[in-house]
């Protein structure tokens, strides 16, 4: 599949506006490489818990851990589409069995996608019904309830049939994802939090705790007592649409590094405005099309969790004051177009904690994006930070935010317990077991089961992690390492589980990188 590119006209208002230029993240060329690796290391770094003095977590779209390792390491290799060939001894995952392929309890078999399918239909990712699709623990209410049904008209090149949801890609599409799980670690007990779409992920990304929103603007069940449940749009964002908004109180894990002194970023694609309204307030109206053509907004404002919380929102999209001051507090207030990563890393000043979101049509979200364009962003992304003299302290995070309703076999570890009579039915109707305390819980979780992997030249190699993790724990890892404390309030990171396990801090570490092809997700020769 080629990338497709807008056209010239297009482009041109895409890219126009008030002097800012909408760049790319930087894609992985040799010349790129051999500048990298010359770069002097001007990065600030505080004491830490373990040799890891950078955190890059690359937070992506939608999937469900079935989605894109159902099968690993088995992949079909059929001709015409980039081959993998497991090494000897790899772990098998938590997987689909050929009783779930061939005698699965749900409506359709999973099927295989391949290549030429990368672009599909969005499922349907409400909490809601993915609790109704867990039918009480027997998954196998999948079709029902999370398959969108046939959207072909919607976007030009999207694929369905009948029980799509029930789909999976292997490593012949997802291929670059594959073979840094071949390389580094692989988790298939890691979990979003809660049930529900991309907002309650992001913010329990970067603070374990939902609860606490505050609605303006009209009543809507995005919020529900007092908890956010769906995808309103930020309070503190000019770029905000539509006209209910939400905001949340309490902390996180930004604050906990300000208070602290930690240089840290969310780096969003598209951030940057395209042009200014007479009143100062920022647009942002750049736009990429994905492989089948289709436009979509590089900028999505509820996928950026820190304008939710005023303490850490950049309302105006103010740009960095310097590059020296990407990571540490000016007008900007750590929140960041994608290419401030760059500048900052290339300049040797990558923060100690960065949070990398894709432009809109790179992330992964099915619908408006896909597995190809999302393994050119991360494919390229760790290439380029393979090669910067921080790499030989650095853990990249590869994460989700949602499983997009898709299948996964696997039953959540029930941890939240609440009666929300509009969103909660898994266990009854309103009913996600009992709430214990109805002021925090009230979000039904774990949800759903999602990738993780862990790159570093500490992760361990060729490695599955079987320990029951959340996107909490990501919060927590950060935590730990920079002993910033835990968020309170009933935030998740009181009791998330580890991400130690998936590290190796008592061996040499393996600092030689892992180039991969960024269309293939194959391996370059010579690595």
């Amino acid at each position: 599949m080629k990338r497709v590119a807008l056209s010239a006209a297009a482009a041109a208002l895409v890219v126009a506006a008030a002097g800012y230029a909408v760049e790319s993240a930087k894609p992985d060329t040799s010349a790129n490489a051999a500048d990298a690796a010359t770069i002097k290391d001007l990065s600030v770094t505080h004491h830490t818990s373990t040799p890891i003095k950078h955190v890059v977590v690359l937070f992506d779209e939608n999937v469900s851990f079935d989605h894109y390792f159902g099968t690993y390491p088995d992949a079909a290799n059929p001709a015409g589409e980039p081959a993998f060939h497991a090494k000897p001894g790899t772990p098998s995952v938590n997987g689909l069995t050929s009783t779930l392929l061939d005698h699965n309890r749900n409506k359709f078999n999973p099927t295989r996608l391949n290549r030429q399918q990368a672009v599909t239909c969005d499922q349907n990712h409400a909490d809601k019904p993915e609790q109704q699709a867990y039918n009480h623990g027997l998954a196998d209410k999948f079709v029902e309830f999370t398959d969108s049904g046939d959207c072909t008209a919607k976007f030009t090149g999207e694929y369905y049939r009948p029980g799509l949801v029930m789909d999976y890609y292997d490593g012949n599409t997802v291929t670059g994802l594959w073979n840094y799980a071949q390389r580094f670690a692989l988790s298939d007990s890691f979990y979003g939090t809660q049930f529900g779409p991309s907002t309650p992920g992001a913010i329990n990304l970067v603070s374990g705790q939902t609860h606490g929103a505050e609605l303006t603007g009209g009543t809507t069940p995005t919020v529900s007592q007092g908890t956010m449940v769906g995808d309103p749009q930020p309070l503190y964002d000019d770029c905000h649409t539509g006209t209910v908004y939400a905001n949340m109180t309490g902390k996180n894990v930004g604050d906990l590094m300000n208070a602290k002194g930690i240089t840290w970023g969310w780096f969003q694609g598209g951030f940057k405005p395209t042009s200014r309204t007479s009143d100062g307030k920022a647009v942002c109206g750049a736009q990429h099309a994905n492989v089948a053509g289709n436009a979509t907004n590089d900028y999505i404002q509820h996928h950026e969790p820190f304008q939710y919380y005023k303490s850490t929102s950049n309302p105006h999209h103010l740009p960095p004051s310097s590059v020296a001051m990407i990571g540490k507090t000016d007008q900007a207030n750590h929140q960041y177009d994608l290419t401030d990563f760059w500048n900052a890393a290339d300049a040797g000043r990558m923060p100690e904690v960065s949070f990398l979101k894709a432009r809109g049509f790179e992330d992964g979200h099915a619908g408006y994006s896909d597995p190809v364009d999302e393994q050119h962003f991360l494919v390229s992304s760790i290439n380029h930070l393979q090669r910067l003299p921080q790499w030989k302290d650095t853990a990249v995070v590869i994460a989700y935010d949602d499983s997009d309703g898709w299948y996964d076999h696997q039953m959540p570890p029930i941890v939240f317990h609440s009666d929300d009579p509009a969103n909660d039915a898994l266990s009854a109707d309103g009913m996600c077991g009992t709430a214990d305390n109805p002021a925090i819980d009230t979000r039904c979780g774990y949800g759903p089961r999602l990738p993780l992997l862990v790159l570093s030249p500490y992760a361990k190699s060729n490695y599955v992690d079987n320990a029951t993790t959340d996107q909490s724990s990501i919060l927590a890892m950060i935590e730990d390492n920079w002993s910033l404390g835990r968020i309170g309030g009933g935030s998740a990171d009181e009791f998330a589980g580890s991400l130690d396990n998936m590290f190796d801090f008592h061996s040499k570490p393996n600092n030689r990188p892992l180039l991969l092809d960024p269309d293939t997700g194959e391996p370059v020769h010579g690595h």
